[in-house]
């Protein structure tokens, strides 16, 4: 096993089903017909662990492989006891909400937040740096390499299947709430369905008493969460999530408690991300729903953060009608 594999990696095989580094090869070769355009055969020597399987590793075992947790300081990628595969269930093969079996149909592309092109590389750093609180991998590193060529097969598996998505199988999609979220109602809610699983207090279950294998469920705010800057730090965008997957295995929460628990989970103290008003150099791209300021209307940050949103939904309708 190449020696660029983290130490978790080399003593953690059990119960883990992985192909060959040669078949996995093969496979990342192929890839590059698929448009993978930061590497080349010519330009990059493409280490063997740099597989598919690894990639699909590394997304459903973040924390240990990558987290803050691992005793190789050189691994230290993500700053929390999050995988990736918390919130892109089934390594991001489960059909619906926030799953990545479409990924490679949706970028490249143009990012408000970043006022520029993204690719699958991109979005996996901001993942790492917002979703995981922590820092970008190298564009070359057999990580990057790996969890895109994972995600980009996804994208060219699920095309070739003619995969459904199977969004009947969802509940109705969430529709956002001409009021502003009530948090003692979410923080009852919250107690009622959530804290079985994530506990009274939101740091999640270990999955072992040693950190470094990070949760059984995830912890929903403190030091071991996503930070501010994450995308689910977004209550609407975090009640879409939870109205379509949560409570795990039903599913069956109402708008108005998605709603209620999402604003309740994020009024909570979670990990700061420097330079956010960098975010969105056009203030009129910004998320209604973006906790942060800076923004191009007078709505108050609270407004921002809780609701009630049609108010600022319709101002920005008008506002994108007078240009």
């Amino acid at each position: 096993m190449s020696d660029r594999e983290p130490q978790s990696v080399r003593g953690g095989m059990t119960g883990v089903l992985f192909i060959s580094c040669a078949v996995g090869a093969i496979t990342v070769a192929a890839t590059w017909t698929l448009g993978l355009r930061r590497y080349s055969p010519a330009s990059a020597n493409v280490p063997a662990i740099a597989t598919e399987e690894y990639g699909k590793r590394l997304i459903a075992q973040t924390a240990e492989l990558l987290g803050p947790h691992n005793p190789d300081p050189n691994v230290h990628f993500s700053g929390s006891g999050l995988n990736c595969g918390s919130c892109h269930l089934g390594t991001g093969m489960e059909p619906g909400t926030l799953n990545l079996l479409q990924a490679t149909e949706h970028y490249p592309r143009f990012s408000p937040r970043v006022g520029g092109k993204t690719d699958i590389e991109d979005r996996v750093n901001e993942c790492l740096t917002r979703s995981m609180n922590g820092r970008g991998l190298p564009a070359n590193s057999p990580e990057m390499i790996a969890m895109a060529s994972y995600i980009r097969s996804l994208g060219a598996r699920n095309a070739a299947m003619g995969a459904s998505l199977r969004k009947d199988k969802e509940p109705p999609a969430f529709k956002t709430l001409d009021r502003a979220a009530d948090l003692k109602a979410g923080k009852q809610l919250f107690g009622d369905r959530c804290a079985i699983c994530h506990g009274s207090d939101g740091a999640g279950l270990l999955a072992a008493a040693n950190p470094i294998h990070g949760y059984v469920f995830p912890p929903l705010w403190g030091q071991e969460s996503f930070n501010d800057g994450a995308g689910m730090h977004r209550v609407l965008t975090a009640a879409k999530f939870i109205k379509a997957r949560m409570p795990l295995g039903k599913a069956d929460l109402t708008d108005d408690e998605a709603f209620d628990v999402a604003a309740f989970i994020n009024s909570q103290s979670r990990p700061h991300m420097a330079n956010l008003d960098r975010d969105f150099p056009d203030r009129t791209a910004k998320p209604v729903d973006a906790p942060y300021g800076p923004y191009a209307d007078s709505f108050p940050i609270e407004q921002h953060q809780f609701g009630p949103f049609p108010p600022i939904e319709a101002y920005y309708r008008k506002l994108k009608k007078s240009k």
